[in-house]
């Protein structure tokens, strides 16, 4: 081969190499996700998530990076934490913990891609145009569970049929708190059964909460919709065994952790969805393009053993409406 040949021959390959060095050498996405509540990233929902992703070619560590950041129920911390990944700045953002988490990155970016769970209309919350074409950088999961309390208040007043007054508790600092009161008010009017409703965003005023229904022998409690009450869920089951009081709550998780019952989605469900969308962004796909998910399937779980230490019966019909029974 003559030096010429070989010399164009050289630099031909090494044009070709370059490429897929260049490729080599770039870095992976980074998704930031930002939660109220603190994230178990050993638990279900990160795994369900983790899922979402592997179903569009994603594997955390290998061709994508997530960085987790929990506001452990401290609203607060929440517009900080999201302008942080904004400064950082992440391919995608994934909020979770509702309403608060979803506003707090909305007010920090119009522009990242950002993937959200909520419980109540994005549109009236103002993070999309509409539910089918969300038109901006926001898309993701609507879990409905704010707009249930009603059911949930049915419920429980079935679970204690003797009641002779409810207390429902609020936490007056995530915005679907307002509407969850009406919504309970209404239905607690129309069976004529006292209603009280205690508010809570502090572990302090949790506690004080239970003071309140001891001191007025309140008959049960609904716990409201809301990330930092789920997030202290452990607190308010063991002060709920302590007063003997039947508690309604919005989780599965809540119930097989020692809570009376239960009535919502399935979360894992809303976190894999998640997933889906943020690997269907990083491969393209525009947010302003999805639609908003709408997760309608609600699962009524019964803790039997909880049940038992309260010296409740629980009667035939609910054992039979009940999606699951914990023994």
């Amino acid at each position: 081969m003559k030096r010429r040949e070989f010399i164009k021959l050289l630099g031909g390959a090494a044009a070709s190499a370059c490429p897929l060095a260049a490729r080599a050498q770039q870095p992976m996405p980074v998704i930031g996700m930002l939660g109220s509540r603190t994230l178990d990233l050993n638990g279900p929902l990160v795994a369900a998530f983790r899922r979402g992703l592997a179903e569009n070619g994603y594997a955390e560590g290998r061709s994508v990076v997530v960085e987790y950041h929990g506001a452990a129920g401290d609203y607060g911390r929440l517009p900080a934490l999201a302008a942080e990944l904004v400064r950082r700045p992440v391919t995608v953002i994934v909020s979770v913990g509702g309403e608060p988490t979803a506003l707090a990155v909305k007010a920090a970016t119009s522009t990242i891609p950002t993937v959200t769970i909520i419980g109540s209309d994005p549109v009236g919350l103002g993070l999309a145009g509409s539910d089918s074409r969300p038109g901006g950088n926001i898309t993701g999961v609507n879990i409905v569970t704010g707009l249930v309390e009603s059911k949930r208040f049915g419920l429980l007043r079935e679970l204690v049929p003797q009641a002779t007054s409810i207390a429902v508790l609020l936490n007056p600092a995530n915005a679907p708190a307002v509407e969850q009161r009406k919504d309970i008010e209404k239905a607690a009017q129309a069976i004529k059964l006292p209603l009280h409703v205690l508010e809570a965003r502090t572990e302090r005023e949790i506690d004080a909460a239970f003071d309140t229904i001891a001191q007025k022998r309140i008959s049960g409690l609904l716990v409201g919709a809301d990330p930092f009450l789920t997030e202290h869920a452990k607190r308010i089951i063991a002060l709920a065994a302590r007063h003997a009081v039947p508690v309604m709550y919005q989780f599965r998780e809540i119930a097989r952790a020692g809570g009376l019952a239960s009535y919502g989605i399935r979360l894992p469900d809303a976190y894999h969805q998640a997933g889906v969308y943020a690997g269907r962004i990083l491969k393209g796909a525009a947010p302003g393009d999805l639609p908003f998910v709408r997760i309608d399937r609600f699962e009524f779980v019964i803790n039997l053993n909880t049940a038992k230490a309260l010296g409740l019966t629980i009667s035939n019909s609910m054992l039979l409406l009940a999606d699951e029974a914990i023994e």
